[in-house]
């Protein structure tokens, strides 16, 4: 009798393990994310027929060098991999701290010169904003 119940115990002590283990990691693997409320500006680029490709670098190389000089830039991402309309052949991606960040980038001197060289090479080029409320 004693060795039954031993190992009905045993039995549910190893049922409960394994249940443990199951939901511990059906937890660990839910896909977690957040909202941050960082800005993100998004651009693509379609250049100018002649623009020589050491020109085009020197404006995605200017990206890089304003985010180590405007106060409120997180990330920068230089390199599009999907970008549509087709006709487009560059983009870009700014993560700014805030809205405050994204708008005095938009005012810095810094943007200023960097976007009267790169206007002069583009075609045309479509931005967007997006953030989180």
């Amino acid at each position: 009798m004693k060795s039954r119940i031993r190992m009905g115990a045993a039995s549910a002590t190893a049922l409960a393990l394994a249940a443990g283990f199951f939901a511990g990691g059906y937890a660990l693997a839910q896909h977690k994310f957040d909202t941050p409320k960082s800005v993100v500006h998004v651009v693509i680029i379609k250049w100018k027929a002649a623009v020589p490709d050491a020109e085009k670098q020197k404006v995605l190389d200017g990206v890089k060098d304003m985010a180590g000089k405007i106060p409120g830039i997180k990330n920068v991402w230089l390199q599009g991999d999907r970008i549509q309309p087709r006709e487009f052949n560059a983009a870009f991606a700014i993560e700014f701290e805030s809205r405050a960040a994204a708008d005095a980038y938009a005012e810095s001197p810094i943007h200023k010169a960097w976007a009267d060289h790169y206007l002069t090479l583009r075609e045309e080029s479509r931005s967007i904003q997006v953030s989180n409320p």
